[in-house]
């Protein structure tokens, strides 16, 4: 499924062909970066570079300790620098302006002749980039990446593969969620032949946790509840539990799917305090329910089987009015 704004769908052949057109991009993923955006955003900055352009590959946020060792992390740039002398600005993996963070208010203030939007979330309204290509049948952004890179006619290297894997071995759970399909392991496939070291990927994304992600995890096990009969579980990580063992946000990474493992669980939430009185709630379902629509409710958004909000109140507050729509959809 395809998304234009303003004009007929754009396909991804446009998209190559408008930034084949350029001279230079600013290629930016979303606030609290993960594997598909910074994975993603890297690649399609290589790619272009190698077509000749002018590039500055950015994230609203540092990046996470976790992804250090993706090739080419180094020369991304954070907190809203880099923006100078660019024309053409490209959203990653992002799907609405604000969640580009401190590089949002740039769309409103900088004059682009060229906004493109790549994603795979499925969007809540009309696309607000000038030109979109958002397909939700995607697994990962990093898929359409790939697809992309091979319509500009820029053969792979083994630093841009592995950035592209690592998209999508992420976003797809280690290929265990439903959104991965064939086509994904024939493109895991390509990265691979292109010289991707699976082994080093995963050992660097799920063999080499610090301390801290492991006390956190201990006290947010300590937290786990169940509703709705046992049909829902919940998890809660609050600033006072990150203080306490000397994590940062980036550790709660991976926590929600300890309360998705649980038989007889269809929908998992972790309740990530992310300031005083304010809270990032990610939810999970295994087989029936859109957790997206959930989400929806409160603002938030995603896919069928993974999705996310922002809400402000109290954890109790919080957790009531999530855990009284969740009810809802499992019963």
């Amino acid at each position: 499924m395809r998304y234009g704004r303003g004009r007929e769908l754009a396909t991804l052949a446009e998209v190559a062909g408008v930034l084949r057109g350029t001279d230079d991009a600013f290629v930016c993923g979303h606030v609290m970066p993960d594997g598909d955006a910074l994975g993603s955003a890297l690649a399609l900055g290589w790619a272009l570079e190698q077509l000749g352009k002018r590039v500055t590959v950015a994230s609203p946020d540092p990046v996470p300790e976790l992804y250090s060792f993706l090739p080419g992390v180094e020369r991304l740039v954070t907190n809203g620098a880099g923006l100078s002398g660019h024309t053409a600005f490209v959203m990653v993996d992002c799907s609405v302006p604000a969640r580009l963070g401190v590089y949002e208010e740039a769309l409103k203030t900088e004059s682009f002749g060229l906004v493109v939007n790549i994603d795979h979330h499925r969007p809540a309204g009309e696309p607000t980039a000038g030109l979109s290509y958002i397909d939700p049948g995607a697994a990962a952004t990093g898929e359409i990446v790939f697809d992309l890179i091979e319509l500009l006619g820029v053969p792979l290297t083994k630093d841009a593969a592995t950035c592209l894997y690592t998209a999508i071995v992420t976003d797809t759970g280690s290929f265990e969620y439903e959104s991965t399909s064939a086509g994904t392991h024939r493109r895991a496939a390509r990265l691979i032949e292109a010289g991707v070291s699976v082994a080093a990927v995963n050992s660097c994304l799920y063999e080499e946790k610090p301390v801290a992600s492991l006390l956190l995890l201990q006290r947010a096990l300590g937290s786990l509840a169940f509703a709705a009969g046992g049909r829902v579980a919940f998890l809660s990580v609050t600033l006072a539990d990150l203080a306490a063992v000397g994590a940062r946000d980036e550790h709660t990474e991976g926590l929600i799917n300890y309360a998705r493992f649980v038989r007889g669980v269809e929908v998992a939430i972790l309740f990530r305090e992310t300031e005083p009185g304010r809270f990032k709630v990610g939810l999970r379902s295994k087989h029936r329910v859109d957790v997206q629509a959930v989400a929806a409710l409160f603002g938030g958004g995603g896919h069928i089987r993974a999705a996310g909000c922002l809400l402000d109140g109290t954890l109790a507050e919080v957790q009531g009015r999530v855990l009284e729509a969740a009810e809802r959809v499992v019963s």
